[in-house]
């Protein structure tokens, strides 16, 4: 139902999937980039439901809990625990945190943004890297190109070297049109030999 309302509402305002639906994963990790509006979340989740991937992705712990948790629990909002788990113990990590999910969890597609923000950012956020090695997923890149009127995830990406990874993953990315371009840099630390 939701996934063909979506599609309706995506014919009306002349937005339209790439049509590269991933394979089915049970596992994986997907970047949201560009960034640079609230509107990129709204046309990111109709693309996952009209692909019907359930797609989670991270909030603060305050955004699940009552009046807040109505809307965001089903739209797949989950919180990640980072308090020490005992008077002696040390605060996880946020990968360490991501990594414990992934491996308590049967079925989880996560969605991160690696830019953290909306506004203009230098450099990325890696985290999303560093998890996606330790649990032992892929990484898919999703975007909202505002200037073709697409959205689309592309095919999985099984890491295995740092800087080439990265370099692939902003040269995807050098091609998208965000909503606002001025808000929006690749990072060049990854990208300046391109």
């Amino acid at each position: 139902m939701i996934s063909h309302l979506c599609k309706l509402i995506f014919r009306l305002t002349g937005w339209r999937t790439d049509g590269n639906r991933p394979p089915q994963l049970k596992k994986c990790i997907i970047l949201a980039a560009p960034h640079t509006s609230n509107w990129d979340f709204w046309y990111s989740m109709a693309t996952f439901a009209i692909y019907r991937l359930p797609i989670r992705f991270t909030v603060k712990k305050e955004w699940v809990k009552f009046p807040f948790s109505l809307l965001m629990n089903p739209l797949g909002a989950i919180a990640i625990d980072r308090r020490p788990r005992g008077p002696n113990n040390t605060r996880p990590s946020f990968i360490d945190a991501m990594t414990d999910l992934f491996s308590k969890q049967e079925e989880l597609i996560i969605l991160i943004t690696p830019e953290g923000t909306r506004g203009r950012v230098k450099n990325w956020k890696t985290g999303f890297y560093h998890v996606a090695l330790a649990a032992k997923v892929p990484v898919l890149l999703g975007y909202v190109d505002y200037k073709k009127k697409v959205t689309g995830i592309s095919n999985p990406i099984f890491l295995s070297d740092y800087q080439t990874d990265m370099k692939n993953i902003m040269d995807f990315y050098k091609s998208i049109n965000p909503k606002y371009p001025d808000k929006f840099s690749v990072d060049t630390s990854f990208s300046a030999n391109s």
